[in-house]
């Protein structure tokens, strides 16, 4: 079994995301290769060696765009991790573990109400768990939430780093969605990293039609062997033009094109927010899961004339995670067309990459120190 070592080997954010006073020019965070001392761990907290730790949009978000981490930098990004206990509590010492992306603190009026996934003294590594995160050998991080992997068969550790976001961030928004058996799924972004766990969740869940929306024909190919039923191709596309295809889609395969569908945005850009809100229509929903920095322009007395929500959603419940490990292992939930791992040396470069939306998998980087 592997031991605790003396200090924690990490990929560091160590300049925040910035913009040149004299030209203007947007300026990514610097990322550099340092240590990190080893915390004294406290009662109810462990240790854990990091397997995997996935490349989220929310890591980008911090790192390009200027979106704010709770704590400033230094500090590790990364949120999506799986690993192996090795100190802290004894009963967890030795067991494989996903951490969950965030952590309530299950004593506030948020948590009492079961709205603990946005509670607002949660842990999250890589934003406010304070300079620890999941690009590093090693995490100290609270035991309480963690969720135990006992039977994962030929499943690789590493892989089921991306539970921690990609695939119970879905499920979360299921539930704010009060998806149900039958129902009709719109979802934007289907070929991203949560998009295409989303697509494949609203399926498992009983959807009797899920339309996924993409501007990548290469995703938008692989959306229809994992759960879409109708793909549409929004590149070069106004959000006007987009609903149109829709409706005509709608009308020849006898669905209603303007009431009760349910809309997941999971694009976190402009255009994919304004389609979502223009295909929203009577006693529909669109959950937005994707954050965007630019602001939208929405009629909202469209909502009450609609009788209509627009829902936002956030993590996911720790107490979920079982349930959805559970539809990973028995393979209602696909993971190997969706996940590629590569070693931790190359961040950078998987930055870039998936900064550019080069990427067709989720990127799982996993420590080579």
């Amino acid at each position: 079994m592997a031991r605790a070592p003396e200090v924690i080997q990490t990929w560091q954010m160590a300049e925040p995301w910035s913009v040149d006073k004299e030209t203007g020019e947007k300026r990514p965070g610097k990322l550099v290769q340092t240590t990190i001392p080893l915390p004294e761990l406290k009662p109810g907290e462990v240790l854990v060696e990091v397997a995997g730790c996935g490349v989220c949009h929310t890591d980008l978000g911090y790192f390009y765009d200027g979106v704010p981490t709770v704590t400033k930098p230094p500090l590790t990004l990364g949120h999506e991790i799986s690993g192996d206990v090795v100190a802290g509590e004894e009963k967890w010492v030795g067991k494989e573990v996903i951490i969950p992306a965030v952590m309530p603190c299950t004593n506030c009026p948020i948590c009492a109400a079961g709205r603990g996934n946005r509670c607002l003294a949660q842990k999250m590594p890589g934003n406010s768990l304070g300079i620890y995160g999941g690009f590093s050998s090693h995490i100290p991080v609270p035991s309480q939430d963690l969720c135990l992997v006992e039977e994962r068969g030929e499943i690789p550790l590493e892989w089921l780093a991306v539970v921690a976001d990609a695939v119970t961030t879905p499920y979360q928004a299921a539930v704010r969605a009060d998806l149900k058996e039958g129902d009709m799924v719109v979802i934007t972004g289907v070929g991203g990293g949560v998009g295409s766990y989303m697509t494949q969740m609203a399926r498992a869940l009983g959807a009797k039609v899920v339309v996924g929306i993409d501007i990548d024909s290469r995703k938008l190919e692989r959306a229809l062997q994992y759960g879409a039923h109708i793909v549409i191709n929004s590149a070069g596309k106004s959000a006007k033009e987009v609903r149109g295809e829709f409706r005509e889609i709608c009308k020849a395969h006898g669905f209603p094109y303007n009431y009760g569908w349910k809309i997941f945005e999971v694009t976190g850009v402009k255009a994919g927010q304004e389609i979502a809100l223009s295909l929203l229509s009577f006693i529909g929903k669109v959950i937005i899961i994707g954050y965007a920095t630019a602001s939208i322009e929405y009629m909202f007395s469209k909502l009450m004339a609609y009788d209509a929500e627009i829902i936002g959603t956030w993590g996911c419940l720790p107490e979920y995670y079982p349930k959805v490990l559970e539809m990973v292992l028995e393979g209602r939930i696909e993971m190997e067309p969706f996940v590629e791992t590569r070693p931790m040396s190359q961040i950078q470069e998987v930055f870039e990459e998936a900064h550019a939306g080069k990427l067709m998998r989720r990127v799982v980087l996993t420590p080579d120190f």
